[in-house]
């Protein structure tokens, strides 16, 4: 039955009934449905009854007169109360407040329906109006007077002017409640109905005809709405077709046993009834295949490629359930091929929703064999999904590629495995952590146990994880990222937990001796071993993620808690024994004992006296003591000064036998210090190099150790300053001795300043704190370009500092970086909230940073960043001070400085570039759709969230005026005001342009000289970005323009109303129209839903007709059926 059939249908019923108002509704669940119609039903339709003389007639006006005067307090099927009660009187109310189980509502719309099935489909017809936020009702005189489209039409005129929202979109819990409540509603009423209701050819024809037609709709709540409600109705169905197919089989079974029984023992009747059931089931199946074909070509083959994302992300995330679901019927390539399509689609929710519809099917490995083709086909654009711009899109793409992994190893080549290795070291958490779980699946889980355990046994180790532990050294190694272990062990930590925390092993490989005929680690090996340990005890110890991951710490759960004082237990009482030995063994090597010395940071030094394991204090004491003789590397000193330090806090019981053994060493070494200084002096031009060597290598000790201890009551001072001295007098000291002697002094004034001014506050900020708050306030009222210009420059300046001390490779995550951000935070803070009064300075600030950002090449070559690319960091600071337009513009001129390369580049080095270009488009670049947009032209026009075209003009004019108010500062620059970019209500650009929007060729914009050097000409600048942008706007607007207009795409209304519901695919995906036809030759396709057939099924009759004529689609050159408008 086609759409205007059913319709005429129920017009005509409607005309026979009269009435306007619906009947109660109170029959309980029990009496849902009649046992009897069951038996009685014709061709397997319980709903249908059949054509006899004993049928009951159709009421007349007079008889339905009096049937509503009985139900008198109930409207539209749902009981209406008081009016003060405030009570819902609408199903949509019910619905919508959800205080009514959904299965009673349910169960009284059925009861309606079998009293009066016209008035209780109105209803339900004004249910589906008003969840798309319509305020329109539709009455019985629409049906007698108007075909479907204008009762469509009829309902857009009835929308809310002043709101675009509508309930799917609305904000709040309450709506969001209403989403859930309106898809069970759904879910419910098919499943109440599924034996009897959806087989009269009468319901589910009318319910389907209006989502079609809905769906249609050039309305964008209309085909949000309807295209939500066809799906989860479709997925019921789904529901449906596969109980049927269970007890077709059933049924089968019971047929096939009965019938081999003996003739004797054979029950014909029973064999008639079972041949009977199976009839009645069949065409049961025919009614739901048919239902289920209807929308599946009506409506999910055009709205999943709908220009709304949120349109196309329902339809994908539905089919993925109904292949999960029923894969007998719907995993096929027929099926999986739209998935695959839409993992190019433009927008990262889409995709989102495509991966996670394959992850639930490729967790189940019974389904792989079903997968096999989609994952030869596919497997190349989801491995490249892992470096997605979005990031939770990059998440779940890498957990779909390990479950290929685990359902076949073969399925990935070795370089898709390398492209999801180095993710590991990526600074996204959740991105890194999931790389750790590809990681672990691939590289420690192919392991055998007996062989592990065997080789444990026969080196004499406690733990079978050696030769993994082997393996996740020798992969460090290779990623060639020796700096970022700790990010390696944080992106394991989840899922190689047991394995990272084994130290008794990683203490074995380290200390054990060569075994002849077996490998033993190299001293790289043994290094980068250390590193990746040292690494995992701080883990463990802190438990939380390394400096750069993450947005700091959190606050543990108690089970996060216990694991944490667990885990600070077993290494400490661990390594309190191993650390004195790894550090005999390897203390003349100062890069892994600068590493091992890290250790003790870490420790409960509780453990020492409570475990009564002073003697194992002593070895280490004695080893480090060692070591500080040994070495004058600075980062050893250091982590020696750094161990004394934290043994000797004051909280812990070992705190004296620390500190006397602190002070011996002090003791011995001021001694060497000034008996070398003496004889230093007294050489004094005739000193050789063991004079110096002896004054040096004692000094930079010293100095390490001051730097963490106070030594005031050695007197360090003295001796330096005689040194400074003698080398101001003689000018023969070495240049080394005078940093160090000047490093020394420098603490010890410290130490000084530090007792002096102990228990007294700074008095800084209330002294200066204000000045230089006022000074910045004076600058900004004088001129707003030129104090912003000083702000940037002032962070160049500190930028080119800290470049300086430690070169180009700067670490972002250090507190000199952090230092200047903050700086730049609190800059921003003083352009106030009002954007349009800063304007034109937040936008010179933006242009002199992109500049800097990229005014020196790095001399390594254009595949590495810019010397001062990070330097983009800081910038972002500033961008929430951009209004949204001009963000556009400082994008395209940052865009000017890119090359193709940059914008493709992911790497770490990369991140600042990233999250500027991002933070320029957030909220810059927007899909702001109206109610009515239709499809996303490749011109990217921004359009009015309402859609009403003259609000929207007026509010550009508004803005208009504005920006010429800064824009047009100097008379003599003549440059154009803002021009305003053309408003669409569809996809289709108007030819009707006013002359008035287009720019003069004629106007030349401010030079950049002038910009730089005349603060009033500044604002040219800005002024030249947007006209450029507009210019090729306007060209490629023209050009879509001329491709388009050989469609024959006809205008219609210019409100609500959009030119083209379908969307051109190439606009919501990113894969070519050779791409398309590509996958077109090796998917059959084929739009039928049809039914495996159950075991030892008959041949089924050809389907029942379709719902909607064929002649009104055409096939466009990639196969996509597309309607006609």
């Amino acid at each position: 039955m086609n759409i205007e059939c059913v319709f005429c249908s129920l017009r005509d019923s409607s005309n026979e009934s009269g009435a306007t108002d619906a009947v109660g509704l109170s029959m309980s669940m029990s009496d849902m449905e009649d046992p009897e119609m069951r038996g009685k039903k014709k061709r397997g339709r319980p709903g249908k009854q059949p054509m006899t003389s004993n049928k009951k007639p159709r009421k007349s006006p007079t008889d339905k007169a009096i049937s509503v005067a009985r139900g008198r307090g109930k409207a539209n099927g749902v009981a209406q109360h008081n009016g003060d009660s405030g009570d819902p009187v609408t199903l949509f109310e019910v619905v919508k407040l959800g205080k009514s189980a959904m299965q009673s509502v349910v169960d009284e719309w059925i009861e309606s329906y079998k009293q009066d099935r016209d008035l209780a489909l109105l209803d339900l017809i004004n249910f589906f109006i008003q969840c798309s936020g319509c305020k329109g009702t539709v009455r019985i005189e629409m049906f007698r007077n108007m075909q479907n489209a204008e009762i469509i039409r009829k309902m857009t005129e009835e929308f809310d002017e002043d709101s675009g929202d509508y309930p799917l979109t609305m904000p709040g819990p309450m709506w969001k409640k209403f989403r859930y409540n309106f898809c069970e509603f759904i879910s419910v009423l098919i499943r109440q109905c599924q034996y009897s209701i959806i087989y009269d050819e009468y319901m589910m024809d009318t319910v389907i005809s209006l989502l079609t037609g809905l769906s249609d709709s050039q309305v964008r709540a209309f085909r949000h709405t309807s295209t939500l409600a066809a799906m989860k109705l479709m997925t019921a169905l789904v529901n449906v077709a596969l109980n049927l197919s269970i007890h077709q089989d059933n049924t089968q079974r019971q047929y096939e046993a009965e019938r081999n029984k003996i003739a004797g023992k054979r029950a014909n009747e029973k064999l008639e009834l079972l041949l009977q059931k199976r009839k009645e089931l069949q065409e049961n199946q025919d009614e739901i295949e048919n239902m289920m074909n209807s929308i599946f070509k009506g409506i999910f083959v055009h709205r999943y490629r709908d220009a709304i994302a949120e349109i196309r992300a329902i339809c994908i995330e539905e089919i993925g359930v109904w292949m999960k679901m029923y894969s007998d019927a719907f995993l096929n390539d027929s099926y999986l091929k739209y998935v695959g399509w839409t993992l190019h689609d433009r927008q990262g929710e889409v995709r989102l929703k495509c991966l996670k519809a394959l992850q639930n099917l490729y967790t189940n490995r019974e389904l792989f064999p079903k997968l096999e083709l989609f994952t030869n086909r596919f497997k190349d654009r989801i491995v490249s999904m892992t470096l997605d711009k979005e990031y939770d899109v990059a998440v779940e793409a890498i957990r779909l590629v390990t479950l290929i992994l685990q359902g076949s190893e073969d399925a990935l080549s070795n370089e898709d495995c390398e492209n999801v290795y180095h993710l590991v070291y990526s600074a996204h958490r959740p991105v890194a952590v999931a790389a750790g779980e590809f990681l672990h699946r691939k590289l420690f889980s192919r392991h055998d146990p007996q062989a592990e355990e065997a080789l444990a046994k026969r080196r004499g180790r406690s733990s079978p994880n050696g030769n993994l532990i082997r393996m996740l050294v020798l992969f460090f190694l290779e990623s060639e990222l020796h700096e970022h272990a700790a990010y390696l062990v944080d992106s394991l930590w989840e899922s190689s937990q047991e394995l990272l925390k084994d130290w008794e092993c990683m203490t074995e490989l380290l200390l054990e001796e060569p075994v002849q005929g077996e490998d033993v680690l190299s001293d790289r090996q043994e290094s980068a071993l250390i590193e990746l340990m040292v690494c995992t005890i701080r883990q463990a110890a802190e438990a939380h993620p390394p400096v750069g991951r993450g947005t700091g710490k959190r606050v543990l759960t108690a089970k996060e808690r216990k694991t944490q004082i667990d885990d600070k237990n077993k290494l400490t009482e661990h390594f309190i024994m191993a650390l004195p030995m790894l550090l005999s063994k390897y203390q003349a090597d100062s890069e892994k004992v600068a590493n091992l010395l890290q250790i003790p940071q870490y420790f409960d030094l509780d453990v020492y006296s409570a475990g009564r394991m002073e003697k194992h204090l002593d070895a280490l004491l004695k080893q480090i003591r060692l070591v500080v003789e040994k070495h004058i590397e600075i980062d050893v000193l250091e982590a020696c000064s750094k161990t004394y330090s934290i043994l000797c806090s004051e909280e812990y019981t070992i705190m004296n036998r620390v500190d006397i053994a602190r002070s011996q060493l002090i003791d011995e070494m001021t001694d060497r210090f000034a008996h070398s200084v003496e004889e230093l002096l007294q050489e004094a031009e005739e000193a050789d190099d063991d004079d110096i060597y002896n004054v040096l290598s004692t000094l930079k000790r010293l100095t390490a150790f001051h730097n963490a201890h106070d030594l005031t009551r050695w007197d360090l001072f003295g001796n330096c300053y005689r040194l400074l001295k003698a080398g101001i007098e003689q000018g023969s000291m070495p240049e080394q001795i005078a940093v160090q002697a000047l490093q020394c002094s420098h603490y010890s004034i410290l130490w000084q300043l530090v007792k002096i001014t102990e228990g007294a506050p700074s008095k800084y900020y209330n002294d200066y704190g204000d000045i230089i708050k006022e000074t910045l306030s004076k600058t900004r009222q004088t001129d707003k370009i030129l104090c912003a210009k000083t702000l940037i420059l002032s962070l160049q300046q500190l930028f080119n500092e800290l470049l300086q001390d430690q070169g180009p490779n700067l670490d972002r995550t250090s507190s000199h970086v952090s230092g200047i951000k903050e700086l730049a935070r609190r800059f921003a803070l003083t352009f106030g909230l009002d954007q349009i009064k800063t304007r034109e300075a937040v936008a010179t600030l933006h242009k002199d940073g992109i500049e800097f950002a990229f005014k020196y090449q790095n001399p390594r070559g254009p595949e590495f960043p810019p010397i001062n690319l990070a330097f983009l960091e800081v910038l972002s600071e500033f961008s929430s001070k951009l209004i949204r337009q001009d963000k556009k513009t400082v994008h395209s001129y940052l865009e000017k400085f890119m090359s193709e390369s940059m914008s493709e580049r992911r790497e770490d080095v990369w991140l600042p570039l990233i999250s500027y270009r991002n933070s320029l488009l957030t909220g810059g670049d927007e899909d702001h759709m109206s109610v009515t947009s239709g499809s996303t032209s490749k011109t990217g026009s921004v359009r009015s969230k309402k859609g009403r075209p003259l609000l929207h003009k007026k509010r550009i004019e508004e803005e208009s005026s504005v920006e010429g108010s800064w824009m047009m500062r100097n008379d003599t620059l003549q440059t154009p005001g803002a021009l305003q970019t053309p408003q669409l209500t569809s996809t289709v650009l108007r030819e009707n342009r006013p002359a008035e929007h287009m720019p003069d060729p004629d106007s030349e914009p401010g030079s950049e000289n002038d910009y730089v050097h005349n603060p009033q000409m500044q604002m040219s600048w800005l002024s030249q970005q947007k006209m450029e942008e507009v210019n090729r706007k306007d060209r490629t607007g023209m050009n879509y323009i001329k491709s388009r207009s050989n469609q024959g795409v006809r205008q219609t209304v210019r409100g609500l109303m959009e030119d083209d519901a379908e969307p051109i695919f190439e606009d919501v995906m990113m894969s070519s129209r050779g791409q398309l036809e590509d996958m077109n030759e090796e998917f059959e396709d084929t739009m039928v839903i049809d039914l495996p057939p159950s075991r030892n099924r008959r041949e089924r009759a050809e389907l029942r007709p379709d719902f909607f004529d064929s002649a009104a689609m055409i096939e466009d050159e990639s196969g996509f059926s597309m309607p006609m408008f």
